[in-house]
C-alpha cells in the first residue's frame, strides 16, 4: 500500500470517527460505555496508521537518498572564476566576502566596497542576506511574531482604532431622526532599541576553518528572539514593548482562580467574544500546560487533544496552543493574536569594538535593532489569572535560548 492510500485510509476512518460520536450521542450529548469503547478502538487504529505513515515516509526519503548517484556529470561549459552571478547594492557576492574578510582581519582590511555601510561610529551595516537570515531566526524562535502582526515602519506609527460605534435604534413613522457620535483612538507604534554583543579572541577571527558568519548570525538571532519574545509577553512599555499578559495595555482579565479546573477553561473560552474566537489560541508557559493535561471533562476524556499531524500543534478544547518559556506560570491568554502589532523600525545594524576590549586580546561585536509591539484590541485576549496573584513573568535573561 502506499503512502498515498494510507493518507486516504487514515482520511475516511478519521471521518468515521467522527460521524460515529456525532450519531451515537445520547439525549445528554454524551457516549455510552460500550460506544465510548468502540470510540477508543477507532481512535487506537487511527495512532496506528497515523504512525505506519511516518514509518513509510522516512523508508522513502532513504531510498531517494541513496538512489541519488554518487558522481554527477559535467553538462555545462567550463566558466570562469569571476562568473558568479552579480547581485544588485548591499547584497552582492563582492559585499558579503569583502565583510567576512573585515571580521577576521580585526577590521584592518577593509575594502572599498565596504563605504556603504560606514557610519561615524564605524560600525557597518549589515549585508542584506545577513538581515533576513536573522529575520529568519526571529520568526522561527518567537512565537509572537508568529501569530502577530508584522509592520515595517520608517517613523512613530499611528493606529486608528474605533472606540466607540454607532448603534441602531427604533423610531416611531414621522419621528425625527436621533444621532449617535462614533469616535476614534489612536495607538502609536514606537521604536525601542535591543542589542545584543559578544567577545571574540583575535585567534578565533583568524581561524578560517571556523564557521563565524552563521555563529554570529544565529546566536545574535535567538539572543534577539528570547528579548523580544519575552517582552512582548510581559513588557510593561517602560523602554520596552507592552506585553500581552501586562496590567496596563494587555489583555483583559477574564477571572481569577485558585487553582485551575476544566470549568475555568471552558469560561475562559467564552468570555472572548464569538468573532474572536474564529482565530483563537491559547498561549501558555510549559508548567502550566503540564497542569492541564491531567484535566479531564464530564465524561472522563481528556481536555488536551495530541494532534497526530507533523509540524501542526496540539489543541486543547479545539484550539491551539502555543508555549513559551517566557509566559507567566500563573496566567494563560486565550484570543486572536493577530491584533498584537509588531512594528519594525528600519534594518538591524552591526557595529565592531577593536579598541573596547584591545588590552584582553579581544574583539566585541554588537547587533542593534529597533522595535516596538502593542495589542491594539484588548478585548481580543482574555487573561485567567491563576493563583489570585498578579502573573509572574518568565525568564528574562535574552540570552538564554528557550527549552
Amino acid at each position: 500500500m502506499t503512502i498515498t492510500e494510507m493518507l486516504e485510509k487514515r482520511k475516511n476512518a478519521v471521518d468515521s470517527a467522527v460521524k460515529f460520536a456525532e450519531s451515537h450521542r445520547t439525549e445528554r450529548g454524551t457516549l455510552t460505555d460500550e460506544d465510548y469503547g468502540t470510540y477508543q478502538t477507532m481512535e487506537k487504529e487511527i495512532e496506528d496508521m497515523s504512525r505506519e505513515i511516518s514509518r513509510m515516509q522516512r523508508e522513502e526519503d532513504m531510498k531517494n537518498e541513496l538512489s541519488k548517484p554518487v558522481n554527477m556529470p559535467i553538462v555545462s561549459k567550463p566558466t570562469k572564476a569571476d562568473d558568479e552571478e552579480i547581485k544588485s547594492f548591499r547584497a552582492k557576492n563582492e559585499y558579503k566576502s569583502a565583510m567576512i574578510g573585515a571580521l577576521r582581519s580585526n577590521f584592518r582590511n577593509v575594502s572599498n566596497v565596504l563605504q556603504e555601510g560606514v557610519d561615524a561610529d564605524g560600525g557597518y551595516l549589515v549585508p542584506e542576506e545577513y538581515d533576513r537570515r536573522l529575520i529568519d531566526v526571529l520568526d522561527e524562535e518567537n512565537i509572537m511574531r508568529t501569530l502577530g502582526t508584522k509592520i515595517v515602519t520608517s517613523g512613530q506609527h499611528k493606529i486608528n482604532i474605533a472606540a466607540t460605534k454607532p448603534a441602531a435604534s427604533w423610531i416611531e413613522e414621522g419621528k425625527p431622526l436621533t444621532f449617535g457620535d462614533a469616535t476614534f483612538d489612536q495607538i502609536y507604534l514606537d521604536a525601542f532599541k535591543l542589542h545584543v554583543a559578544i567577545k571574540v579572541t583575535e585567534e578565533l577571527l583568524y581561524d578560517s576553518a571556523f564557521g563565524l558568519e552563521n555563529y554570529i548570525v544565529t546566536q545574535f538571532g535567538k539572543a534577539l528572539s528570547n528579548a523580544e519574545e519575552d517582552a512582548f509577553l510581559n513588557g510593561d512599555g517602560k523602554n520596552k514593548p507592552t506585553g500581552i499578559f501586562a496590567a496596563t495595555g494587555g489583555g483583559i482579565v477574564a477571572d481569577t482562580v485558585t487553582k485551575i479546573k476544566t470549568d475555568d477553561m471552558i469560561n475562559l473560552v467564552y468570555a472572548l467574544k464569538r468573532p474572536y474566537r474564529k482565530k483563537a489560541k491559547f498561549i501558555m508557559n510549559d508548567k502550566t500546560l503540564a497542569s492541564l493535561r491531567t484535566l479531564k471533562d464530564n465524561n472522563g476524556a481528556y481536555i488536551w487533544q495530541p494532534n497526530y499531524q507533523g509540524g501542526e500543534p496540539d489543541r486543547l478544547l479545539g484550539y491551539e496552543v502555543y508555549t513559551s518559556a517566557y509566559a507567566p506560570t500563573g496566567a494563560v491568554a486565550f484570543g486572536d493574536f493577530s491584533y498584537y502589532n509588531i512594528g519594525d523600525r528600519g534594518t538591524r545594524s552591526f557595529a565592531e569594538l577593536k579598541e573596547l576590549f584591545a588590552g584582553n586580546g579581544m574583539v566585541g561585536f554588537v547587533a542593534k535593532e529597533r522595535v516596538d509591539g502593542k495589542l491594539v484590541l484588548p478585548e481580543a485576549v482574555q487573561i485567567l489569572k491563576i493563583g489570585g496573584t498578579t502573573p509572574s513573568g518568565g525568564s528574562s535573561d535574552s540570552g538564554t535560548t528557550k527549552s
